[in-house]
């Protein structure tokens, strides 16, 4: 499918603002699938380093 603007393209046809809301959503989706791991990741590394802290003080 060719489009003859880059308006045409955007608009899809009269579709545009569900191809596109599809496309960002997904976007969200695998982001956030990305993201939200590594965030957990990095909280649990801080936890164990309080909990070792606490449990083996250098005094």
């Amino acid at each position: 499918m060719s489009f003859e603007s880059f308006a045409e393209f955007i608009d899809m046809g009269g579709h545009g603002l569900y191809v596109w809301l599809s496309y960002a959503i997904a976007l969200v989706v695998i982001v956030s699938n990305i993201v939200n791991p590594l965030m957990q990741k990095r909280q649990i590394f801080i936890e164990q380093a309080r909990r070792l802290r606490r449990e083996n003080p250098k005094s």
